[in-house]
């Protein structure tokens, strides 16, 4: 088996049903994904595996709430954040108890 290092510190789990259904919502204008947007401003974009920090979207996590996404971090799995549409990114990441980039 092989095995392929990252540079990764961080895990953020986000939903891709709940973002799909709100077709963005989310960065400076309002028009990127949660998932986008987090890995923007962590610094993650375009850095791969190489990031601080990774941004996953995954499956249904069965949360489905209205008008917002599921997002968890890897490292506190017991913590589950509910974001509604329109939260500020740096809100976001507080919430989640990341660091900004």
């Amino acid at each position: 088996m092989k095995r392929v290092k990252a540079d990764w510190a961080e895990v953020v789990l986000v939903c891709r049903k709940c973002s799909k259904k709100l077709k963005g919502g989310f960065g400076e204008n309002g028009d990127q994904k949660l998932a986008k947007a987090l890995r923007r401003a962590l610094g993650a974009k375009g850095a791969g595996r190489k990031a601080a920090s990774g941004v996953i979207e995954v499956d249904c996590l069965d949360v489905c709430p209205k008008g917002a996404v599921v997002a968890v971090r890897a490292s506190a799995p017991g913590d589950w954040a509910v974001v509604p549409r329109g939260a500020t990114i740096s809100a976001v990441i507080e919430s989640l108890g990341l660091a900004e980039r």
